[in-house]
């Protein structure tokens, strides 16, 4: 059901050292660093990211569910634009992420960044 999840933090720097930490106890680490986001995990998968938001508006939650195929990434979509979701970017590939990467994301009506995504494209 959840592949991943993400938070935003007010101070990176800090929230590096503070993850690094305690979850390298549990057996994760870096898996993947892009410069404003860090995404720890195991075996190569990144399952928990944070991100650097020191203020404003963008201190959402992400949250990613997993989709069977393309199809129900498409159908996510659909659906939460017929609740009158607002979309943040519409199904596609994200080779910046990896290749195969096919995602959608939209807004919750709390203001959260909602993801349906495929890993297999």
């Amino acid at each position: 059901m959840i592949d991943h999840v993400g938070i935003n933090c007010a101070n990176y720097a800090e929230s590096q050292r503070f993850y690094d930490a305690v979850l390298g106890t549990l057996g994760f680490s870096r898996q993947l660093d892009v410069g404003p986001a860090i995404g720890y995990g195991r075996a190569g998968k990144p399952t928990f990211w944070i991100s650097d938001a020191p203020a404003g508006p963008n201190r959402e939650v992400h949250l990613a569910f997993e989709a069977a195929d393309e199809d129900a990434v498409r159908a996510f979509h659909r659906a939460a634009v017929e609740l009158g979701a607002e979309v943040l970017h519409p199904p596609r590939l994200w080779p910046e992420y990896h290749p195969g990467y096919f995602g959608a994301f939209v807004r919750d009506p709390d203001g959260n960044n909602v993801e349906a995504v495929w890993h297999g494209a």
